[in-house]
């Protein structure tokens, strides 16, 4: 039999019952504070655990425990409650049969949907304070209707009362059936734990808790506290007060982690409440975010904040994971967000945040007395500059109108940097690793993408910069014909500003040399190139050649044979070519000529063994200033080898 973690996330109006509720059904009290108790109210997050184990309404006969945070109902607390529902997978909404659907209801219920909960139980709590059975069937009408346009239509109503007993087994059946059918927290490889309790136990050290997701956690493990950055290591792992080696997502866990300080005024980078612990690979905190943003009707009633158009610039606290930020609110268009409206955004926050594409998130006025929006985050890498130009516009709605396409992340990725490293591509989102490479294998078998080395490129950027680098060698060519083709040196200078990384460049060449364009000895040329000279140089080439003929084996030094510039490209032509044979910076002799002594050197050495310099002069006929540094060409070549005064073959 398989366990299975999930967490359960209480809401609902002030004093209907959510705190009695969850002791009558799990025995544990969630209320831990002092004044909650002597108020009779939850002011803060309270947690608990509901094991369910199967019966017929769930066939595959597994079961799930649940840890459960119990939020605070009342208006005045409603940020405590936001930070309980960051990562939530089903939600228990709880109507009092005395009240009926009360405002704080409503908005416990918005804030769920635009944290993205789509599974939820609707308890119909004091049940027993109802006239009638009639009554009773007539308030889950009206909550029914209250539920209309929204994924909890068809939620079980399930009428409840923690005096009598009535109905905590039908909410129990009805918490497992529902539970059954939820895709569950998965372990994308991307733990993250948001902490919304830090505290010191004596001997123990630092312990906070929070709610598990992304990832697996165990003792030993090096993380990360974010958003400040500090490294750690967890010692041990407890969840629901039974130490664990692994903490899985979907639960609730206390990690001590005695490294860490908890926040305080001699400690202000100690961890509090909104701060994540995570491992290190998983990216950086940001400032600024793009976001999707969504205004309800649902909050449009009476001339309150929360039915008044949200605006440019407007400051707001940004609920996400357990924690809050002030920022500022962006529009691209248009620049206010109406009851109805969805609209394109930016937040820019006051301190840094850690975040993950595709995170939900709730935005509150300052006074953080009333919800205005929400949203799910887009793009974590990003700035203010630039932010409304329409190619970054088209790129952030796009991901916008899908969100849960992978490939349409990756893409806009590429449209903007051309380029990226496979490795850690998407790390700060809630796509697994598996969703990743799936995607990537997908667009590379449509050739949208490239994969090369460890990089994925645009297919289409690719190409353009193969055709630009080609034309620049192409234009070497045509700008000076005399050259074997473009230095390697050159070419990476002029592709610098295009490729985002030098590890690119070689595969560049390797590329163009698969397209006839070809490395010799640091230079790139196209295979039908032909070196030649250009016509403001033939006449000192001809002339050249003939004053190297005249006298083949004697010719005149390099200095009366080029005293001009004119003469010594010509030179430097036949050089690069080939034609033309560079002994030192003095002497040079045609190829031909070269041939031919090398001939008679090595033809003496066959015969004689060994050989002075001056033999060998007098053998080809040729004087000392020739033979010397021809003699050392040939040991550079590896034909010759110099044993004191003599010549021998290698």
């Amino acid at each position: 039999m398989t366990i299975h973690h999930a967490i359960l996330a209480t809401a609902g109006h002030v004093d209907h019952g959510k705190s009695a509720l969850i002791k009558a059904l799990t025995g544990q009290e969630p209320d831990r504070l002092p004044e909650e108790k002597a108020r009779g109210i939850t002011i803060d997050l309270g947690f608990a655990y509901l094991d369910l184990s199967p019966d017929d309404s769930n066939r595959s006969g597994d079961s799930f425990r649940l840890g459960i945070v119990d939020v605070p109902g009342h208006e005045d607390f409603v940020r405590n409650m936001v930070a309980g529902v960051g990562s939530v997978d089903l939600a228990l909404i709880t109507v009092a049969a005395d009240d009926g659907w009360m405002p704080q209801t409503e908005e416990h219920l918005q804030i769920l949907l635009y944290q993205g909960v789509r599974h939820a139980v609707v308890a119909l709590t004091k049940s027993d304070l109802a006239n009638s059975d009639g009554h009773l069937a007539e308030l889950m009408d009206s909550i029914r209707e209250r539920l209309i346009d929204t994924p909890f239509f068809d939620a079980p109503i399930v009428p409840t009362s923690v005096l009598s007993g009535r109905g905590l087994p039908e909410l129990r059946s009805s918490l497992l059936q529902v539970i059954s059918t939820c895709a569950l927290s998965a372990d994308l490889g991307k733990s993250r734990l948001f902490v919304d309790r830090s505290f010191v136990m004596h001997g123990i050290g630092t312990v906070v808790t929070g709610t598990l997701s992304g990832g697996s956690l165990r003792a030993g493990d090096a993380v990360t506290l974010q958003p400040g950055g500090q490294k750690a290591r967890i010692r041990s792992l407890q969840s629901h007060h039974t130490i664990i080696e692994t903490a899985v997502p979907g639960t609730r866990v206390a990690l001590n982690i005695p490294d860490l300080t908890v926040h305080s005024h001699a400690h202000p980078d100690g961890v509090r409440r909104g701060d994540v612990v995570t491992l290190p690979r998983l990216g950086n905190p940001t400032l600024v975010v793009d976001v999707a943003l969504e205004k309800s009707m649902r909050l449009a009633e009476g001339p309150t904040p929360a039915s008044n158009p949200l605006k440019n610039a407007a400051r707001v606290h940004c609920h996400l994971g357990s924690g809050s930020w002030p920022a500022r609110v962006y529009f691209c268009e248009p620049r206010v967000l109406s009851p109805g409206d969805r609209a394109i955004a930016q937040l820019r926050f006051e301190s840094s945040c850690f975040a993950f594409i595709g995170d939900r998130f709730v935005l509150r006025d300052p006074s953080e007395r009333w919800t205005l929006a929400g949203g799910q985050i887009l793009e974590t890498s990003t700035r203010a500059r630039g932010f409304r130009r329409l190619e970054h516009r088209r790129t952030i709605q796009q991901r916008a109108d899908r969100p849960e396409s992978v490939d349409i992340y990756i893409r806009s990725i590429l449209e903007k940097t051309s380029a990226v490293k496979r490795e850690g591509l998407l790390c700060q989102s809630r796509f697994s690793e598996s969703e990743i490479m799936f995607a990537v294998n997908q667009l590379s078998e449509q050739k949208l993408i490239l994969t090369i080395n460890s990089w994925l490129v645009d297919s289409t950027w690719w190409e353009t910069c193969c055709r630009d680098a080609a034309g620049i060698v192409d234009r070497e060519h045509e700008l000076h014909p005399e050259h074997q083709g473009l230095t390697l040196a050159a070419l990476r200078r002029a592709m610098k500003s295009r490729l985002p990384a030098r590890e690119l460049f070689d595969p560049l060449t390797v590329e163009l040399d698969r397209r006839g364009y070809h490395k010799s000895a640091g230079v790139l040329r196209n295979d039908s190139h032909r070196p030649s000279l250009p016509a403001d140089l033939q006449r000192a080439g001809a002339a050249l050649r003939l004053a190297l003929r005249q006298k083949p084996w004697e010719p005149p030094s390099r200095g009366q044979l080029a005293p001009d510039s004119l003469t010594q490209k010509a030179l430097q032509f036949l050089i690069e070519t080939g034609e033309v044979v560079e002994l030192n910076s003095q002497v040079v002799l045609l190829s031909a000529s070269c041939t031919a002594i090398q001939k008679l050197v090595v033809e003496y050495l066959t015969t004689h063994g060994e050989a002075t310099i001056s033999q060998l002069r007098k053998t080809a006929n040729v004087s000392r200033r020739i033979m010397v540094p021809f003699l050392e060409r040939l040991d550079r070549e590896g034909i010759t080898r110099r044993d004191q005064d003599q010549r021998k073959l290698r």
